[in-house]
């Protein structure tokens, strides 16, 4: 067949066919939305780029629970004016009370802590904050979104808790105002710590505040023999104030003390005082913790927070309890060595500028290798109340009590007993109302102690 004539056959076939025209012109507007489609995504990508600048705040950071509290504070304050210019009759447009209803989040989380009043009593404190989801606020006139994912396959290894982040994105134009946040967040913290001390826990490799932060407790509310507590009071500043002395002589910036002495005698209390009069924080360490190993030893007296007292309770405990046992559940408890414990306070990995504090009741339990120099610099024995302390905490008790005699009186009665402070802070607060009452019933104290010898 001549090839001229198929062809044309060809040609006129497919020009003329409407279904194969119809199926061309379908192929041909796919094929272009699928290209509009891609390059717009191209497009809206690099304009993301370009125009929004995101950070990202894991929830295992410190400023991680900044950022919520602060987040909702800022989102609480923009609502309230935006209530108050409704209520005072401002015009606001259409778009206007769309973007106020959406900076108000619907999507919430509360954490609730506990508080004690100075009377005893307790109260709970509500916080409300960012729930997972999108949010949207402003701040300094910058439009920042805020999306925190709680991830549900993730799981925090320490404590269970699901993985979570939150992040901030906003115009690239404002990514100063990232910085500004979260100095602001964490000012924020601190002005909440201020006059207060945090009690921090260790939970695995890290350092987790164990409840809210306390009131601090007053110095003179810690009665002392004689001379003791300004003695250690001196020798911590010095010690605070002369990093440079340190450094110019190559000497380790770290320093040890080690308070013991019979249960209810003020160790652990002095330490609280202690805290509250430098202005520093509290971290327990227990030693005895499941899971405990030397270099998680080693790890958390390197990141413990700064301007922080580690404190080792009870140490001669540490090392007297069954490490393993082959009861029912196979339970594996601390596997922190005598010898970890040595190379942490004073090893050639072992951290610098700390302070720290040990406490026991048996100090003839420990070993000398752990009291020496180096390792624990200043001792001080705490006994039962001298009658220096069983007045003074007399007359603290009672400081409407013009009369000196009562406390003489009361400190002769109790003189020849071993009493510790402990039960004689019990006495006074049970009979706080009236000195000659206190007085009156001391058998209640005594009954209950040994007398001196001699």
């Amino acid at each position: 067949m001549d090839k001229n004539l198929v062809d044309g056959l060809s040609s006129g076939f497919l020009s003329n066919n409407p279904y194969f025209s119809a199926g061309f012109g379908l192929l041909g507007v796919g094929a272009g939305l699928a290209i509009l489609r891609q390059g717009g995504r191209r497009l809206a990508s690099t304009i993301k780029r370009q125009m929004l600048v995101t950070l990202e705040i894991p929830s295992k950071d410190k400023s991680y629970q900044w950022i919520l509290n602060w987040i909702s504070e800022e989102a609480r304050k923009s609502n309230l004016m935006a209530l108050t210019r409704m209520q005072r009759g401002a015009r606001m447009g259409y778009f206007e009370k769309k973007i106020i209803a959406a900076t108000n989040p619907r999507q919430l989380s509360v954490q609730t802590q506990f508080k004690q009043h100075d009377n005893g009593n307790v109260s709970a404190d509500f916080n409300f904050v960012p729930g997972p989801g999108k949010h949207l606020f402003k701040y300094n006139q910058c439009w920042i979104q805020v999306d925190r994912v709680r991830e549900t396959k993730m799981l925090d290894l320490v404590n269970g808790a699901p993985w979570e982040t939150v992040t901030l994105t906003t115009l690239n134009r404002d990514r100063e105002i990232f910085a500004e946040i979260l100095e602001n967040a964490q000012k924020r913290a601190i002005e909440q710590q201020e006059g207060k001390t945090v009690i921090f826990n260790s939970v695995g490799p890290e350092w987790r505040p164990f409840g809210p932060p306390r009131k601090k407790r007053l110095l003179n509310s810690v009665v002392l023999d004689k001379g003791i507590g300004e003695s250690l009071v001196k020798d911590v500043k010095e010690f605070i104030n002369n990093s440079k002395w340190y450094d110019d002589r190559g000497i380790p910036y770290r320093r040890g003390y080690l308070l013991y002495g019979p249960p209810g005698t003020g160790k652990t209390s002095f330490i609280q005082a202690l805290s509250g009069e430098l202005g520093y924080n509290i971290c327990v360490l227990n030693l005895s913790e499941r899971g405990h190993t030397d270099d998680r030893l080693n790890y958390l007296l390197t990141v413990a927070p700064e301007r922080s007292i580690i404190l080792l309770e009870d140490i001669d405990a540490a090392f007297n309890k069954v490490r393993t046992s082959n009861d029912q559940g196979g339970y594996q408890g601390s596997m922190v060595t005598f010898s970890g414990l040595l190379n942490a306070l004073d090893g050639v990995s072992s951290s610098e500028e700390r302070i720290i504090f040990m406490t026991t009741n048996h100090i003839e339990r420990l070993d000398p290798a752990l009291i020496r120099p180096g390792r624990v610099d200043y001792k001080v024995y705490l006994g039962n109340a001298t009658d220096y302390q069983i007045n003074a905490m007399f007359n603290r008790f009672y400081p409407s009590v013009s009369n000196d005699k009562l406390s003489e009186k009361f400190t002769s009665l109790l003189s020849n007993y071993s009493i510790s402070t402990a039960q004689l802070q019990g006495h006074f607060v049970q009979h706080k109302a009236d000195p000659q009452d206190a007085i009156k019933n001391v058998g209640e104290i005594i009954s209950n102690a040994k007398r001196i010898s001699g």
